[in-house]
């Protein structure tokens, strides 16, 4: 039987007007689906306009203006609806999901269908259907020590994938997904023929770890920034008495 990474993967990314998970709003996504290595991804793209103003400094990231999003945009509520289905589709046949730094597009999508549909993610999903793979978080528990960055374009350069158009959705999906199968050919040895599914659980493990050792750093250098220990959605907070 093929180890996960030579079999099927999707992958998800979003572009969004911040990074702020429990305000700011998703303006652009997309859902990749690679059936086999090397197959040509099936892409599916979505445009938003979100309804609220786009700052300048997100367009400058993404380059997707306030007023183009508002000509070619759709309303949120519809988009989100089918974002989620999406997703829970690929879960449902069993189709890991690659997400670089799954606890900002998943907890902003969450919060976005609570906004606009009134209901979370998981209410999209069968029982124990989750099933995720973050790039960041295995690189940094399987190379913890290699100094540098690991923002998207770094691990792409560090493994040896081509990224063209940077942050556009698709592009980035298309990006980390083969990032997660270079990480599993690099480090097969290592991750001792594990499922998908244990990597998973292992992953949240993992990444509150690091979250832990992160904001330990934080403290010795002053910060006040909180690093949350939730992967790979973040808990909703609940509002003040």
């Amino acid at each position: 039987m093929p180890c996960w990474f030579e079999g099927p993967l999707a992958a998800f990314d979003t572009e969004t007007t911040g990074v702020d998970v429990e305000n700011d709003r998703i303006v652009s996504a997309a859902l990749v689906v690679q059936r086999m290595p090397g197959g040509v991804p099936e892409v599916l793209r979505w445009l938003v306009s979100p309804g609220v103003p786009v700052p300048e400094a997100a367009t400058a990231i993404h380059g997707l203006t306030e007023s183009h999003l508002q000509r070619h945009g759709r309303w949120p509520a519809p988009v989100m609806e089918e974002v989620a289905r999406g997703l829970a589709e690929q879960w449902g046949r069993g189709t890991p999901l690659v997400v670089m730094n799954a606890p900002f597009d998943l907890t902003l999508l969450d919060r976005e269908l609570k906004r606009h549909r009134n209901s979370g993610l998981y209410a999209y999903l069968s029982a124990g259907s989750l099933c995720v793979l973050d790039p960041r978080v295995l690189d940094k528990h399987l190379d913890r020590y290699r100094k540098g960055r690991r923002t998207l374009t770094d691990l792409c350069a560090h493994y040896g994938v081509e990224l063209t158009g940077a942050h556009d959705a698709a592009a980035d999906a298309v990006a980390a997904l083969e990032v997660v199968r270079a990480i599993g050919r690099r480090f097969a040895s290592r991750l001792e023929g594990q499922t998908a599914a244990e990597l998973h659980t292992r992953q949240a493990v993992w990444y509150a770890a690091q979250a832990r050792g992160l904001q330990a750093w934080f403290a010795r250098n002053g910060s006040e920034e909180v690093c949350d220990p939730a992967w790979p959605l973040r808990p909703a907070v609940r509002a003040a008495a």
